[in-house]
């Protein structure tokens, strides 16, 4: 590394730039009995005194598969992972594997990258897959560049759905600052309303309308009919989806989405306190060229023998620069390995009975709270894993109440939308047993209703 020397006049630009008057104002969170060189560090230990403190401090975490029954969704699942799914994820040949860029000694990697693809083009109905991004949230963002990319930069505008999930519309906004795309659709006014309702919002300067399947408050609709009304309107649909719901309802390439993405962590990927995940990014072949992220392609090497290769990787930062549809030439190799594993261990039928599983211990969750007094459901719409319930009471005050039970309850829909307050989001999945969903409504029935 080549240290290059600054003069005092370009530090303090740098300085005024990021608004600070010295090196020192850097520092200021850092307490100053923690700064160098006087760091104040406790006496140094041994290897058995620290894995002692290490065991006695990891100890003390609470976790969802052996203490605590979660009720908690709202874009990271509690699901069952088979043990092959982790026992292939730490083999060497994949935990370590860096870039197949040298095809003749990257064949398992790339073909382990293929397989995701084509399981996620089957699950989506789409054509094809890319490699995966980091998650969700940016392979929304994502969809939002490829689609100004397909219109040259001449359609201006992305229309959110309401229904969307308040942290992937933060990630859209944030990619496409400086890009002169304005964000519409998503006001919470908005939060009744069928898709229909906002397709008014999409003009002939719209590259991009987003939608969720189910949406965020767990709804499932229907958007062929919402689709077809974009594209006479000449813009393109993004369907962001959760993959398990796939496994029963119609899937969005059957709807006519233009673009499918989603997160792939109810895929046999753990919570890990919010990340890593893998972001699922499917489309149309017509598209494919202005896709980010790398593709996997299927070939015959010079023998007549399958083979697996980067294909169109000639774009990003590689050559395109400044042409670029993205700044993302990555992918989460690791993590949609694990994906493809979990997908490829269940089968077809497997996956189904999960799905039905969810959907069924859902209903009956959200059938007995709607008998509960002071609790009622919020949408009458049909919904898969996840519903929107009316709480009596603030939901903090109802989950620090569960949480005494061992219990983590829904997720508080007032931090997003005000109009929400006292409304509560709960996920069930395949993991919560009749006897912990009979006891979650318990615990919920003992807060006050005065």
């Amino acid at each position: 590394m080549t240290y290059i020397p600054i003069s005092p006049k370009e530090r303090d630009a740098m300085l005024e730039t990021v608004g600070v008057k010295s090196l020192d104002d850097l520092f200021d969170a850092i307490p100053v009995k923690h700064r160098f060189p006087k760091l104040n560090l406790p006496p140094a230990l041994t290897e058995m005194e620290a894995m002692d403190e290490l065991s006695g401090l990891a100890q003390t975490n609470e976790n969802v598969r052996n203490d605590l029954v979660s009720f908690l969704g709202a874009g990271m699942y509690n699901h069952y992972i088979p043990s092959v799914v982790d026992h292939m994820l730490r083999r060497g040949e994949f935990y370590t594997a860096y870039t197949p860029y040298q095809p003749e000694i990257s064949q398992g990697t790339l073909q382990a990258i293929f397989e995701y693809q084509s399981l996620m083009s089957a699950l989506t109905g789409m054509d094809v897959s890319n490699a995966s991004h980091y998650d969700g949230a940016t392979a929304t963002a994502e969809a939002v560049n490829l689609a100004y990319a397909q219109f040259r930069g001449k359609r201006k505008k992305v229309v959110m759905s309401p229904g969307l999930h308040p942290q992937y519309r933060e990630v859209v906004r944030t990619y496409t600052q400086g890009m002169g795309v304005d964000t519409a659709g998503d006001d919470e006014a908005g939060i009744g309303l069928s898709p229909e309702a906002f397709a008014d919002q999409v003009d002939d300067n719209t590259c991009l309308v987003i939608v969720q399947y189910p949406d965020f408050f767990g709804r499932v609709y229907d958007y062929t009919k919402f689709i077809d009304a974009v594209h006479a309107k000449g813009s393109l649909v993004c369907v962001v989806a959760n993959p398990t719901a796939l496994a029963m309802f119609k899937t969005p390439g059957s709807m006519g989405a233009d673009i499918v993405v989603g997160d792939g962590q109810p895929l046999g990927i753990p919570m890990w306190y919010g990340g890593p995940s893998v972001g699922f990014f499917t489309t149309r072949k017509n598209m494919v060229h202005k896709m980010a992220g790398r593709l996997v392609g299927e070939t015959v090497d010079n023998r007549g023998q399958r083979a697996y290769v980067l294909t169109l990787t000639a774009r990003e930062q590689h050559i395109k620069r400044e042409r670029a549809t993205s700044n993302i030439c990555t992918n989460q190799g690791l993590i949609a390995l694990g994906t493809a594993v979990y997908l490829s261990v269940l089968g077809k039928k497997g996956f189904r009975q999960v799905a039905e599983l969810c959907y069924q211990k859902a209903h009956y969750t959200a059938t007995q709270l709607s008998k509960v007094k002071g609790y009622k459901l919020s949408h009458n719409e049909p919904f898969f894993h996840e519903f929107t319930l009316q709480c009596p009471e603030p939901v903090t005050e109802i989950n620090a109440h569960l949480l005494e039970h061992g219990i983590i309850g829904g997720y508080d829909l007032g931090q997003d939308y005000p109009s929400l307050a006292n409304h509560m989001l709960i996920a069930v999945t395949e993991m919560n047993s009749k006897e912990e969903i009979d006891a979650f409504v318990e615990v919920m029935s003992e807060v006050s209703h005065d």
